[in-house]
């Protein structure tokens, strides 16, 4: 069972899915005109039902192993600081966690981020303490610590993924990844910060075949937050540099013209040992960066 499952990480991990032949039910919103963004394989069935009235899905599905939580609204910048919104997005989670539990599931697994740290002056580990600085990052720590608490009480298997910076074809059109590969190889200008903080990047296919291997070796495993992120980590300016440079030098960056969020610019430092530890061998990045980005330049401009 997949929420967001016409999002960005929901479709590609779905598609992972599907190609082990594994049955998918894929959550929809009634009113969703992105269905058509999911793999056409007969082995996918689309369940029309919100956030709110998720319970209502469980006669139609019956049963389902495994339940992954993607859906996550308010993400933008208009919304992100939203308590009300915020707020929602908590109670559906919730729900999600008893419908999990309805369908008899084994493991539960959700969609979380890094910005549930708020600004440490260290690596983010996960077990170190969390202060958020935005309502989305307060909520996702906020629902981490209830599904949590009900998981264990019910017996559910449950792990918290905490994604960092995640990119490639199908991104959200705002993110700094998108926006240099849409414009830079069509010569526009992208607006940037100093671009001096650190940052990492994973591409989605090395993102959800973790997911998917977190998930084949889950009985292995106890219930736990874990990273999922790449091993390059960098300053910022040098991802940038890379991506002009693969798209020919075209276009032009104008550094310090961009309007920080309201954290700043915060370094982030993931550390992935719990992943990598979890995945017992059976998992490693298989794309570079460069390759990533090369990648997802011709299936932009495809």
């Amino acid at each position: 069972m997949i929420t967001g499952a016409t999002g960005f990480l929901g479709r590609n991990l779905a598609r992972v899915f599907l190609e082990n032949n594994i049955e998918v039910f894929a959550l929809v919103r009634p009113d969703s005109k992105n269905a058509g963004n999911l793999p056409d394989d007969p082995g996918l069935h689309v369940v029309r039902c919100g956030l709110s009235h998720v319970a209502d899905c469980v006669e139609a599905v019956g049963h389902a192993d495994g339940f992954f939580h993607f859906a996550w609204g308010g993400v933008n910048r208009q919304e992100i600081d939203s308590p009300e919104v915020q707020a929602e997005n908590v109670a559906g989670s919730l729900e999600c966690v008893r419908a999990a539990l309805k369908l008899g599931c084994r493991v539960f697994m959700d969609a979380g981020s890094r910005v549930e740290y708020g600004t440490p002056d260290c690596a983010m580990q996960e077990d170190i303490p969390c202060a958020p600085v935005n309502q989305y990052g307060k909520a996702q720590l906020e629902f981490y610590q209830k599904a949590e608490a009900l998981c264990r009480e019910r017996g559910l298997k449950y792990f918290h993924l905490r994604f960092f910076s995640v990119y490639g074809p199908g991104d959200h059109p705002w993110s700094i990844i998108s926006t240099l590969t849409r414009e830079l190889p069509r010569g526009g200008t992208v607006s940037l910060s100093a671009c001096r903080h650190l940052w990492n990047f994973m591409y989605i296919e090395d993102a959800v075949q973790a997911v998917y291997e977190l998930y084949r070796h889950a009985e292995e495993n106890p219930s736990a937050i874990v990273n999922v992120a790449g091993d390059d980590t960098r300053p910022l300016r040098e991802f940038v540099e890379e991506v002009h440079r693969i798209a020919g030098g075209r276009g032009s960056l104008e550094y310090g013209t961009f309007v920080q969020a309201k954290e700043g610019a915060l370094s982030i430092r993931p550390d992935i040992s719990r992943l990598k530890e979890f995945t017992k061998g059976c998992w490693a990045e298989r794309y570079s960066f460069a390759r990533g980005i090369e990648e997802t330049i011709e299936k932009e401009e495809a």
